[in-house]
C-alpha cells in the first residue's frame, strides 16, 4: 500500500472512529464524493469558523452527493461536544494515532507561541465517487475556503 496520497490516484481505504458512535471507512462511502478537511483543534477560533462554514453550506454539498468529514487528533469525546455545540450536520473523525494525518501528510512542524511543535496543518481534500483524490488544498486560510471547495465539487 502507498504510504501517502497522490492527486489522480485512488486513496487507500481507511477506517476511523467517528462521532455518533460509528467508525467510518472510505470503502463505506463509495459512490459519494467526499470532502475531508483536517483541522488543528476542536473549539479554537479558526477551526470553529471553518466547521461553521461547512455546516452552513452542508445542504449545497448534499445536492452533489457529497459527504463532509472533519478530522483532527482530538478525542471522540471532544469531537462529540464540539459537534453538538456547533450543531454540525456532518461527522468528525478522531485521528488520535495520526494514521490518516500521515497518509495525507498534514502533520507539519508549526510555531505555537514561540515553540516548535508537530501539529495538523489545515488542509482539505476532495475524493470522487470512485475513491480518486481529485483536489487538495494545503495551508488553508479559512475565509472563503468552503466556497472554493464547493466549486470544486460542482466541477466533478
Amino acid at each position: 500500500m502507498d504510504t501517502t496520497v497522490m492527486l489522480g490516484r485512488v486513496v487507500p481505504d481507511f477506517e476511523l472512529p467517528a462521532t455518533g458512535g460509528e467508525a467510518i471507512s472510505l470503502a463505506s462511502l463509495k459512490g459519494k464524493n467526499i470532502v475531508i478537511y483536517f483541522y488543528p483543534k476542536d473549539n479554537t477560533p479558526g477551526c470553529t469558523l471553518e466547521g461553521q462554514d461547512f455546516r452552513d453550506q452542508h445542504a449545497e454539498f448534499a445536492k452533489f452527493n457529497t459527504v463532509i468529514l472533519g478530522v483532527s487528533r482530538d478525542s471522540l469525546g471532544s469531537h462529540e461536544k464540539f459537534k453538538k455545540e456547533q450543531n454540525f450536520s456532518f461527522d468528525l473523525l478522531s485521528d488520535s494515532d495520526e494514521t490518516l494525518s500521515k497518509l495525507f501528510e498534514v502533520i507539519k512542524l508549526k510555531n505555537m507561541y514561540g515553540k516548535e511543535v508537530m501539529g495538523i496543518e489545515r488542509s482539505t481534500f476532495v475524493i470522487d465517487k470512485q475513491g480518486v483524490l481529485r483536489k487538495e488544498w494545503r495551508k488553508v486560510k479559512v475565509e472563503g475556503h468552503v466556497a472554493e471547495v464547493l466549486e470544486a465539487i460542482k466541477a466533478l
